[in-house]
């Protein structure tokens, strides 16, 4: 498999359908942070295991609210390959993740996914 390949984030790997981040709410579990919220989904047969992000307005202005939709979507890209099988992420944004650097919200999402054991390592 090309590197490149193996870096790319399809969108087979994600979330996009509302019912999809509904189901995952309502039926999941969630594990709680300071700078957001890892709701996960244990799904059968579900092959490899697709995110989605939320970002809300309590974030602030669109720019904000992109800037963190951007660098959550590279944690979790930059991570696919170490989650395990079988899961439906939804990772929700909290109003402190606005301010957060790249590597806080970075290290928050390894501890939320270690403490949900979606992580394969």
């Amino acid at each position: 498999m090309s590197e490149a390949r193996m870096l790319s984030f399809p969108k087979s790997r994600r979330l996009t359908r509302t019912s999809e981040f509904e189901r995952v709410k309502q039926e999941g579990s969630a594990q709680r942070g300071k700078l957001m919220l890892l709701a996960v989904l244990p799904v059968q047969n579900a092959g490899a295991s697709r995110a989605g992000l939320v970002t809300t307005r309590c974030l602030g202005s669109a720019t904000v609210r992109n800037r963190v939709r951007r660098r959550l979507r590279e944690i979790v890209r930059r991570h696919q390959h170490d989650l395990r099988e079988d899961f439906w992420i939804v990772l929700i944004a909290r109003g402190d993740a606005a301010d957060a650097s790249y590597r806080a919200l970075q290290d928050e999402w390894l501890r939320l996914a270690k403490r949900a054991s979606i992580l394969a390592l």
